[in-house]
């Protein structure tokens, strides 16, 4: 089944555009899992297993888990939620862009060796540089747009023949790039306004949203300024704001209670 009819089954089984993105921090795990020799896999684990049913994917950040040097965690964390959790899709977090052999390699990184549904991608070297992901018709690409940081206008907002960059390459995408409609587009919570002008230029373009939460976005403005005309089009991904709701051994219980209270604001302004 195409990535984005999965997303759209997962959003409507669980009412939720909610993505939970799962970003470890040693640091910051209970106290209890400090010293665990397999922390990384047993936290993870716990959260997605408290918030499964309230979410429509996980977005694992991978560079989040190679500083750890937790790679099998992940791959084995992907297989659970494939293995417990089916009907919930994973976008692995890797942001890749290169040419050639390379984009090729990483594309069975992310789709072969670990096994992701989909995959964001830093599209600014070009098409070449997505086609190998793109050839992976079941597979969603997910690719930056506007994103969520400060920085973000130092290029994206650079003018291209009257328009800023990032329009142009929304243009791109969708009008050269979307031939097996799996295509995404990453486009942050905290530019409600660029959020408008992107899904101007899409129409019914899924976005990944991040910035909600610690990024401190706002719902309402992101449902106003985003939503497609004939669907929701949304991912909305939270990440810190409901891993480390909690400390102690009830963490988990917090997680799920954070990411409720998550999706129920997002339903409000649906």
């Amino acid at each position: 089944m195409p990535f984005i009819s999965r997303i759209e089954i997962a959003q409507q089984a669980n009412n939720s555009l909610l993505c939970v993105g799962l970003d470890p921090e040693l640091e910051k795990f209970p106290a209890h899992l400090q010293n665990h020799p397999d922390a990384v896999f047993e936290f993870n684990r716990s959260i997605i297993d408290a918030t499964a049913d309230v979410v429509c994917c996980f977005k694992p950040q991978i560079a989040h888990f190679a500083a750890l040097g937790a790679e099998d965690a992940l791959l084995r964390l992907i297989q659970h939620i494939h293995s417990n959790h089916p009907a919930i899709p994973v976008i692995l977090d890797a942001k890749r862009g290169d040419i050639g052999s390379t984009a090729e390699k990483y594309a069975q990184e992310a789709f072969v060796r670990y096994g992701a549904d989909a995959v964001t991608l830093n599209p600014y070297l070009g098409k070449d540089s997505i086609d190998p992901f793109l050839k992976f018709a079941e597979k969603g690409v997910v690719l930056l747009c506007r994103t969520s940081n400060p920085g973000a206008k130092d290029i994206q907002d650079l003018d291209c023949n009257g328009k800023p960059l990032y329009q142009r390459v929304a243009e791109t995408i969708a009008r050269e790039w979307n031939g097996n409609k799996n295509c995404l587009l990453v486009v942050g919570a905290t530019w409600p306004k660029q959020l408008a002008e992107v899904r101007a230029i899409v129409g019914d373009m899924p976005f990944l949203v991040p910035g909600v939460g610690a990024q401190g976005g706002d719902v309402e403005q992101i449902i106003k300024h985003g939503r497609g005309k004939n669907s929701d089009a949304l991912i909305i991904s939270s990440s810190r704001a409901i891993l480390y709701a909690g400390e102690g051994q009830e963490f988990a219980e917090a997680a799920r209670a954070a990411a409720i209270r998550q999706r129920d604001e997002i339903n409000r302004y649906r």
